[in-house]
């Protein structure tokens, strides 16, 4: 007898896929404006153009802000610093804007001019190239006389030693007791009092009163002062062993306006007798330089 196969016959139901999901949009997004079209547009131009990606577009094109204006005395439009810079107007806009909040610029009848912050940078880098002056002309004196050199200063009633150039052959003489308060003991201190007038020296004193700290320091205020009496205008100041044994040193007087100031080297006390010559020969360096120095010389 015959089989007869009762097994339902396989179905093939086409199976439909759906279409992909569209991206939600996200409830409460406005529509880009135009000035944040274009910046996007140019930070992703921004983007393709950096070699780097560690760059930071939109401080690249404020500085390039800030320089046009630099570059205008009596103030820049907006359109105007756009053209120079490449940027699209709506970006210089919205760049300008920002340095105006923060202070980098300010804005007067619709130009543009540097702010207060940038005029503080201004003066900082103008600051730190004097003071570059004055370390590259005391490292060429330590070289060419073989003596540390010393630049030092009376400011607001106090004496500051502003800068020291030496070398492990030729140190400086270790500050064991404080400068501001043993004026009366070194060559510098001596130095810069002699430049004041009588009463403020006798200020200082009373502030800072003479003591003893070598066998060799003056005893008394009366003692010193009559010694600073008879420096006369633009000599240099000797003193052996008076604030650290073993050490004589020498400074150089330079008032430039209001402000008294010193250049001063030392030596070892057994090299003594060179310590005349080595003077003299700052004192003829320092006029070779002195134009510049002069500019410098508030750090």
């Amino acid at each position: 007898m015959a089989t007869v196969d009762t097994a339902p016959a396989e179905l093939h139901v086409p199976v439909q896929t759906a279409p992909p999901p569209r991206p939600a949009t996200p409830v409460g997004r406005r529509p880009a404006t135009p000035a944040e079209r274009s910046e996007r547009s140019d930070h992703a131009d921004q983007q393709e153009q950096t070699p780097s990606t560690t760059l930071i577009g939109s401080v690249q094109r404020a500085m390039r802000l800030l320089e046009s204006v630099a570059g205008h005395e009596h103030g820049a439009p907006a359109k105007q610093l756009a053209r120079e810079t490449g940027l699209a107007l709506p970006t210089a806009y919205h760049l300008l804007r920002t340095l105006v909040h923060e202070g980098y610029l300010r804005r007067d009848k619709g130009l543009f001019f540097l702010g207060e912050a940038a005029e503080r940078l201004s003066s900082s880098g103008a600051k730190q190239k004097r003071r570059s002056t004055v370390v590259e002309a005391l490292a060429h004196w330590r070289d060419v006389i073989g003596v540390p050199v010393y630049y030092a200063m009376y400011r607001e009633g106090e004496i500051e030693v502003m800068c020291v150039s030496d070398t492990p052959g030729n140190p400086a003489v270790e500050e064991w007791a404080d400068f501001r308060e043993t004026a009366h003991a070194h060559a510098i201190g001596q130095c810069l009092l002699s430049q004041l007038d009588e009463s403020a020296r006798r200020d200082h004193l009373e502030r800072y009163p003479v003591q003893a700290i070598t066998p060799y320091t003056v005893h008394d205020n009366h003692t010193l002062l009559r010694r600073l009496d008879r420096v006369g205008r633009m000599e240099p100041v000797f003193e052996h062993q008076e604030y650290a044994l073993g050490t004589v040193c020498a400074a150089i007087p330079i008032t430039i306006g209001p402000t008294a100031a010193t250049l001063a080297i030392s030596l070892p006390s057994h090299q003594a007798d060179r310590l005349m010559d080595a003077t003299r020969q700052l004192q003829s360096e320092i006029g070779q330089l002195l134009g510049s120095l002069a500019i410098s010389i508030s750090i």
